[in-house]
């Protein structure tokens, strides 16, 4: 009878559900910017598709992500519940604050999202159009501040590219750099600096609600449902797409990284995920294995070669 009571009992358990993995996620930058934004799409898909029982996110602040990066690497080693969120940006953070601990010290997972960059003004400046923001970038490169995410980031990348193209030399250019896109939002929008520069998705709720006015963005054609030209088209060669990724800690065994990679393989492939895409205006750039990892090493390459073409890094 024993016997057959152990059996019925291990019988049931083996026929329950795996329970959902628990996770922390690391936003490696304050609140309301796009490695914000990202965390907490993830945090919530996650547990609504039933991915994941329990998504905690946490801000880590500063130098473009590797404040965050170092924490992670050294905290979460081993720990396959720890995430951290990143991308581009922190590509050229790493390389621009010769940072000790690189992508190179995390298990990256997946490729996420793309997005374009966009170029904005307060609605009360003067500046109309994208040729007259660069006219005056040409006539006095230093009397031109603009409000972006970390030095050395994307949106960084974007001015010194734009000044490359319109003859400015991008040395000069007067870029300020804020830690989190609410303190760059509040720049903008209190009229602190010329013009602001960030990923589409981020401007869109003020250029929509007329805060903002929107000059134009970094995509190779016009956007559909966006009223901006391109830099392209406006005659200046700059086309860029900012992406956002996550990774795992070090230290797991090949078993830990496939549990990971399958939790965020079933997020990319969900309603609720590709919902959330299209409310954002993320374009889905996924990408995982050995596949991001290849593309991973091309994409810092190439971001160490812009950054030294526009005096970024030496």
């Amino acid at each position: 009878m024993k016997t057959m009571i152990l059996s019925s009992l291990i019988a049931g358990a083996l026929a329950l559900p795996a329970l959902a993995a628990d996770y922390t996620i690391i936003a490696p930058a304050g609140p309301g910017g796009g490695w914000d934004q990202t965390a907490r799409t993830m945090q919530e898909v996650l547990q609504a598709e039933g991915i994941s029982g329990n998504v905690q996110v946490q801000n880590v602040p500063g130098a473009g992500g590797t404040v965050g990066l170092a924490q992670f690497a050294s905290s979460a080693s081993g720990d396959p519940s720890q995430l951290i969120v990143g991308g581009y940006v922190m590509v050229g953070a790493i390389l621009t604050n010769s940072s000790p601990v690189s992508l190179d010290d995390v298990t990256p997972i997946a490729r996420l999202t793309g997005e374009y960059e966009a170029i904005v003004v307060p609605a009360a400046s003067p500046i109309q159009t994208i040729t007259e923001l660069v006219d005056a970038l040409k006539a006095d490169p230093g009397a031109v501040s603009w409000a972006g995410g970390s030095a050395g980031g994307a949106d960084h990348i974007a001015v010194g590219l734009l000044a490359k193209a319109a003859g400015v030399d991008p040395t000069k250019i007067n870029y300020i750099a804020y830690s989190g896109g609410g303190e760059a939002l509040a720049a903008i929008l209190g009229n602190q600096v010329t013009a602001g520069v960030s990923s589409l998705g981020e401007f869109l709720p003020q250029v929509q609600a007329g805060t903002m006015r929107l000059l134009a963005v970094s995509a190779e054609e016009r956007i559909e449902g966006v009223d901006a030209p391109t830099l392209t088209e406006s005659g200046y060669d700059v086309v860029l797409q900012n992406w956002r990724m996550v990774a795992a800690a070090p230290g797991l065994t090949d078993e830990q990284v496939s549990a990971v990679a399958a939790d965020i393989e079933k997020l990319n492939a969900s309603e609720g995920w590709k919902a959330a895409l299209e409310t954002k205006g993320w374009a889905n750039t996924y990408l995982a294995g050995d596949e991001f990892e290849a593309q991973l090493a091309k994409d810092k390459e190439a971001t160490e070669g812009i950054l030294r073409e526009i005096g970024l890094v030496k």
